[in-house]
């Protein structure tokens, strides 16, 4: 756990959302709020209204809960996808480090998108204690092998603005059902980064005309239900390194990683 998080309800029974940081005073609550802004100000999606955002507070505008239906989520697959497509860039990462969970992300700027999702996104958790325990030395050198091989399983696209933790609980909802998006972990990279967390993760069945919606807008490339693992694989170790494996994290990155246990992986395109 990183923070404490709740209702604050003022003597005018107005309501904010406030979150306050558990352990060592750290810069994630002023990385979050600078997130937020980015979202809003250059992807032009809705965020809360930053209060206030300091070590150890971060005071934000009351949210509504998500609604589940089919135009809820038409809503957030346009959102998405005018972020990706306004945003694109000719560099991968952001201007400052950032945060997911309670460890950090590492967003130095850097040309190759094959090398940023390989060193910064995949193995850079391998030298997290717990997973290091999770996992032996072949199965290390078989995730080696599987971000040696991205530029055949990867199609090469520009970055964009992606939110990076885009899974559904970090999408709220305004007063009249407008898609939010709360909880960021921002960097310019593959929009596919923001797709594997809505596809992996647990959702509702209204959540297929997102991605109906978002393909319409943005397009995807041809065998995109095949990457959304691979894409997946960062938040899979970043769930071991924060010692929260109680559902089967680390059987699913060596299910992922099982083809390439080989000296020689297959190719996917």
């Amino acid at each position: 756990m990183v923070a404490i998080a709740g209702m604050v309800t003022l003597a005018d029974d107005s309501q904010l959302f406030a979150k306050t940081l558990l352990g060592p005073d750290r810069d994630i609550f002023p990385i979050e709020a600078a997130g937020l802004r980015e979202l809003r100000e250059t992807g032009g999606v809705l965020t809360p209204k930053v209060l206030h955002a300091s070590p150890r507070l971060l005071v934000l505008e009351r949210m509504r809960p998500r609604p589940d239906d089919e135009a809820f989520w038409e809503r957030l697959g346009r959102a998405v996808a005018v972020l990706h497509t306004s945003t694109a860039a000719d560099r991968f990462g952001w201007h400052r480090p950032g945060w997911l969970g309670r460890l950090r992300q590492d967003n130095t700027w850097d040309s190759d998108g094959y090398a940023f999702l390989a060193e910064r996104r995949i193995l850079r958790w391998l030298s997290e204690p717990l997973v290091e325990a999770a996992f032996d030395a072949t199965e290390c050198r078989a995730l080696e092998r599987l971000c040696a091989a991205l530029p055949d399983l990867v199609p090469q696209r520009p970055p964009c603005l992606t939110h990076g933790d885009l899974w559904q609980e970090n999408v709220v909802s305004t007063a009249v059902g407008e898609p939010v998006l709360i909880d960021p972990a921002v960097s310019y990279n593959w929009p596919e980064t923001d797709l594997s967390m809505l596809w992996c993760s647990p959702r509702p069945p209204a959540s297929e005309r997102f991605f109906a919606v978002y393909q319409e807008i943005a397009g995807i490339d041809d065998g995109w239900r095949e990457r959304m693992e691979i894409f997946h694989l960062r938040e899979l170790l970043s769930t071991i390194a924060h010692d929260d494996d109680d559902w089967g994290a680390a059987e699913a990155v060596r299910k992922i990683i099982a083809p390439f246990r080989r000296s020689s992986g297959p190719t996917r395109v």
